[in-house]
């Protein structure tokens, strides 16, 4: 076979090959299809949106801001409102080294200028805790830092 024999083969398939997929391809009017064809791209549609939000990462948890000053809570001792369950987020900075524990879950951080304490853990126990300061304590002073309310979720 020739090279231009060869190319009107090569033309005539392609033709041939178009022509089938115009012909087998559905049509684009909607209206015709039953109900049952169009449901599942809905269907799929609904659960790539449920899937994408199931999938977004969670909201991180607030963090609760606290600040030592001259061996006192500035603006006084804080309430923390958390549920069962929650994670809870505290950041307490301090002008002075301090050492910082908040009872019932029995986590102890040191804070100091520059070098903040850090608390995050997850509310698995119900009921009132304190964060108490043990240098303000050693010093005869209010201890009370923060008090943390866990409610039932």
């Amino acid at each position: 076979m020739s090279t231009s024999g060869r190319i009107a083969l090569v033309v005539a398939a392609l033709a041939v090959a178009v022509a089938a997929f115009l012909i087998a391809r559905p049509g684009d009017d909607e209206d015709s299809k039953p109900a049952a064809e169009t449901a599942p791209a809905q269907t799929e549609a609904q659960t790539e949106t449920e899937t994408a939000a199931e999938a977004a990462p969670p909201p991180r948890p607030e963090v609760t801001r606290i600040r030592i000053e001259g061996g006192q809570v500035a603006g006084g001792p804080k309430t923390i409102e958390a549920q069962q369950g929650d994670t809870v987020r505290i950041v307490v900075s301090s002008d002075a080294p301090d050492e910082l524990h908040l009872h019932g879950y029995d986590i102890t951080r040191e804070a100091g200028p520059g070098r903040p304490a850090r608390f995050r853990f997850k509310a698995n126990a119900e009921g009132a805790f304190e964060l108490e300061s043990h240098t303000a304590e050693d010093a005869g002073n209010d201890p009370l830092v923060a008090r943390l309310l866990i409610g039932p979720s």
